[in-house]
Formats: C-alpha cells, structure tokens, sequence
C-alpha cells in the first residue's frame, strides 16, 4: 500500500511538469543582460550621479510632519531645500535627512526665507558628500529637456524626466503676509508631486537649474503640501535665485530682498501695479529717500513694465522685483495721468 501511495505521488508530480513544460521542456527566448552603463547625458545617467547627493527630508513639530526633498551643496553639510518643507521644525521641532544609501542622521537649520521659499539645513558627521554641481538658469530655453529628483509622496529617489515649458513664469504660494512666496519660475511638466519640494530641477549636463517648488492643480498653486497630484504644471525657483539666497543664509542666517519703497494698491484692478495714493497700515505711498522716490515715482503712478517686460499686477510686479539682487538698476515704464514715461531705479535692501 504504501509504495502505491509514492508511486502515486511520483506520477502526479511528473505529470504536472509535463503538463507545464511538455515532454522536452519550454524555454521562452530572452535578450541578454542590458550592459550596466548608460550615456552620460541620458536620463539614467543623470540620475546615476544625482541620486547620492539627493536626499529626503522628515520634518516635525510643532503638532505638523511631512516629507520633502533636498540636495547637497558642499562638503561642508549644507544642504538646499524650500523653506515651506521645514517650517513645522522651525520652532524646536526635528528634522531627520535620509541619504540615498539609507544612511539617516539629524539636520539642523542654518537659516530659512518664507519670500523665496528656500532654506538651508546643515548635517553633520557624513562622509564623502558629493554636492550636486550648479547650472546658469539664465541661460535655459524653452524645450530643454530636465530630470527632477525627489520623494513624492515619501517615495525617496523618484526620478521623473520632461522638459522647460515656460520661463519667468509669476507665481505666488503659501499664506498671508509673511508667509507668501513670489517666484520667477521655471515651468516644467516633469511630473512632480508633495514631497517633490526642495529636490532638484537638473538640465542635460546633470546641473541643477532650478529648486522644485509648487505644482498647479486643480485648486490652484500647491507647494506640496497638500495631497494634489502632477498635472504637468510644475514650478521651480531658478537657481540662480536660490544660490544668492543659499549663499546669504549660510553667511548671515537670513537673505536680503530688492525694494522699491512703495505701497502698492492691491485693490487696484486694472493692468499694472499702482501705487497707492494714501497712506496706510504699510507705510507711505513712497518712502521718503527711498528708491521709489529718488527715481521720481508718484503716487498713483501705474507701473506696467520691468525692463521691457509687461506687468500684469501687483504680484507680479512682486516677482519681478524679487528677481533681482539689491543694487540692480531697472527700468520702470510709468504711466502717470494717463502718460507713459521711463524712469531709472536702484533697487534698495531690506533684511539682512
């Protein structure tokens, strides 16, 4: 009974395999192993010598948590990333950087600019960082083919690939007051997404172009913290906008901001940014000795141009000035009682 009983377990089993692979067997046809290189210049390979100097940040505090990305930007430990991903820490909370190889230690912030949306933290005691290297923003076009890295979604190395859709795209996102951001962004339709913030915008060569900062969604400018998804409309600060800002906040702990002097009517409807004709909570309509007044802006003057460039509103009268560094010199195209004039301004400093 009992060999039976094998017999009859050894013919099921044969029977089966027979069954699955016939009686001389099947091997489906398969292509060799791919070779492990990629071209410098592809999307892998970007990503192959971005990825280590890419890390994603964990931030609590102050009742708040979430996810957001960073790179490195010496050998020193300072790393870059928006000043949105680390704000819950701002006040006695925690932030733990996470490398690519999994390696997590503590960060600490060295000093963060809720206007620009940046901020730097500092990590201490790794090893062999590799900062990532930094592109020219000013010299992007339209159609250039970019690689975004970050965590969206907590999803720690996520590379995704598109290109520039838009240059000096206007932006604003965050809350009131304060606590807004304006941005001259790239525009790209890389897929990005919450926990994207702070990861790097990388060209063709493999340098950083910009700072991945907001998404468009459905229910406006998102900076990633809420739970929208890539609809191809992403921002990102120009680096050479962010390198400034770095450069401040690791020197000083704060960044200065280019000033007018003026007041802006923000209930003003019309094309342009009009200065207001009274004064209120926020000052005169020009500062006395100010850059306003010294270029000979009135109030009531409606500033429609910026270099050349149209100015739609207020905000983007904002983001075009925020562009620029303290000392640049604009010129502002006026219309005063219904006449347009030139006027010359050194911008002023504010912070710092």
């Amino acid at each position: 009974m009992l060999l039976a009983l094998v017999s009859g377990g050894l013919g099921g089993i044969v029977g089966v395999q027979l069954e699955r692979n016939g009686i001389g067997g099947i091997e489906l046809p398969q292509a060799p192993p791919a070779p492990s290189g990629r071209d410098a210049d592809s999307v892998a390979g970007i990503a192959a010598r971005a990825l280590p100097s890419v890390v994603t940040l964990h931030v609590k505090g102050g009742g708040e948590s979430g996810t957001g990305t960073g790179f490195v930007l010496d050998d020193r430990g300072y790393i870059l990333t928006n000043n949105h991903v680390v704000k819950p820490a701002g006040s006695g909370g925690e932030i733990t950087v996470v490398f690519n190889g999994g390696q997590a230690v503590e960060g600490e912030i060295v000093g963060r600019d809720a206007g620009y949306d940046l901020a730097v933290v500092k990590v201490r005691g790794v090893r062999n960082l590799t900062p990532l290297p930094l592109g020219n923003s000013d010299g992007v076009q339209v159609g250039d083919p970019v690689v975004a890295i970050g965590a969206p979604f907590d999803l720690s190395g996520t590379v995704t690939s598109g290109i520039i859709s838009a240059k000096e795209r206007p932006i604003t996102a965050g809350g009131d007051g304060s606590d807004v951001s304006y941005v001259d962004a790239l525009q790209t339709d890389a897929p990005i997404n919450p926990g994207n913030s702070g990861g790097p915008l990388l060209d063709a060569r493999g340098q950083v172009i910009g700072i991945n900062s907001a998404i468009r969604s459905a229910g406006g400018t998102d900076e990633g913290t809420g739970q929208a998804g890539s609809v191809g409309l992403g921002f990102a600060i120009p680096v050479n906008q962010g390198k400034r800002i770095a450069e401040e906040l690791i020197a000083n702990g704060k960044a200065t901001h280019p000033v007018i002097g003026i007041t802006l009517d923000l209930a003003y409807e019309g094309e342009g940014a009009r200065v207001r004709t009274d004064s209120g909570e926020a000052g005169p309509p020009v500062s006395v000795g100010g850059p306003g007044d010294l270029a000979g802006i009135e109030p009531g003057d409606v500033i429609t141009e910026v270099d050349g460039k149209p100015v739609a509103s207020s905000d983007e009268l904002i983001v075009k000035v925020r562009a620029h560094r303290p000392g640049d010199k604009l010129e502002l195209t006026v219309v005063r009682k219904g006449k347009p004039m030139t006027l010359s301004l050194v911008l002023g400093t504010a912070g710092g």
